[in-house]
């Protein structure tokens, strides 16, 4: 604002014009007025058109997509850092990696069913007949008017019930038909627990659900191959997912494993081993690494977050793993 030297007005302009001294006055507090204004509106302007959009990864609307894949039986010493897994490596250095994660327990189904439903329901063993009638994340994703899907490698129908002939699918690998409420409704399971097959064609139609999750088959997965056919396989399918729409637009990816083979553990009863855990999305730190401790209950817990659904068993005990994730 510029300032003027004080100057002594005529009486007699005041005494013959005062209405002229108040409108100019009026004129200028206008003008001053509307320049501030001006100046404000600008500066929302520039800062709406410069600033990143903001995040925060418990907000119900931050994800669009979310996916988990499912891995199996491998150390974190076993697969970081190791040549035999360059493709997972290569996600670390772009994406996140949890450097303290742990799976729950051993063996596999108490992990999935941890990953699902917040509790490992007190089974201790692969069981195939350990039915629970409990709510899980699937109740939860419909609840809040989203789609899931889950697409089981080798699995030979939807809805399948028991290991495929060839034993590449197995059910203990598949917590979704453990839950009563979506294997006894046989249109909502063969609905949405179906073959890896019908992934590539919702995929190709656009047509992948909110919730997508994924089980390799037992080979694919590292259960009964080798670390490096496992890589291959991802480094395969994995792309797919990274540039599909469903991903571009605001999409998360998990990919962890289900157990480890040792009992080292931190929080929750945590007792599974350490295994490798990646969070992929547009919105994680790039090559950021947590050293906080979590577990499957995290995971879940995290989904859970990011669309505001309850927090199930355990998962209400957990820390959402928001540290990845860019402010």
């Amino acid at each position: 604002m510029k300032f003027f030297p004080h100057r002594q007005t005529p009486v007699f302009f005041l005494q013959r014009a005062p209405g002229m001294v108040l409108l100019v006055l009026a004129l200028s507090l206008i003008a001053v007025s509307l320049t501030a204004c001006g100046a404000q509106q600008r500066a929302r302007q520039q800062a709406t058109g410069n600033a990143t959009p903001s995040f925060s990864p418990t907000s119900s609307h931050a994800f669009s997509h979310i996916f988990t894949i499912v891995l199996e039986n491998r150390e974190y010493t076993t697969i970081i850092g190791k040549s035999d897994a360059p493709y997972l490596n290569s996600l670390v250095s772009v994406y996140g990696l949890a450097t303290q994660y742990y799976a729950i327990g051993h063996p596999s189904l108490p992990n999935y069913m941890a990953l699902t439903g917040g509790s490992t329901f007190g089974i201790t063993s692969d069981c195939t007949t350990c039915f629970q009638h409990a709510q899980n994340l699937a109740d939860q994703i419909e609840a809040s008017g989203r789609t899931w899907k889950a697409y089981m490698e080798n699995m030979p129908s939807p809805c399948y019930i028991g290991d495929s002939p060839d034993d590449l699918y197995v059910q203990k690998h598949n917590p979704f038909l453990y839950y009563d409420d979506i294997r006894t409704n046989h249109t909502r399971c063969a609905t949405h627990v179906v073959p890896f097959t019908q992934f590539t064609a919702d995929l190709s139609g656009n047509q992948l659900p909110a919730y997508v999750w994924i089980t390799p088959n037992i080979c694919h997965d590292m259960h009964s191959c080798s670390v490096a056919v496992g890589d291959t396989w991802l480094s395969q399918v994995v792309p797919l997912i990274l540039q599909s729409a469903a991903f571009t637009q605001n999409g998360l990816l998990f990919i962890t494993f289900d157990e480890g083979e040792k009992s080292a553990g931190c929080c929750n009863d945590a007792v599974g081993g350490q295994v490798t855990t990646l969070v992929i999305s547009h919105f994680v730190k790039r090559g950021f690494q947590s050293t906080i401790p979590e577990t499957h209950y995290s995971l879940l817990r995290t989904i859970e977050g990011v669309w505001g659904l309850p927090f199930l068993g355990e998962a209400s005990k957990s820390t959402a793993m928001t540290e990845y994730f860019m402010r």
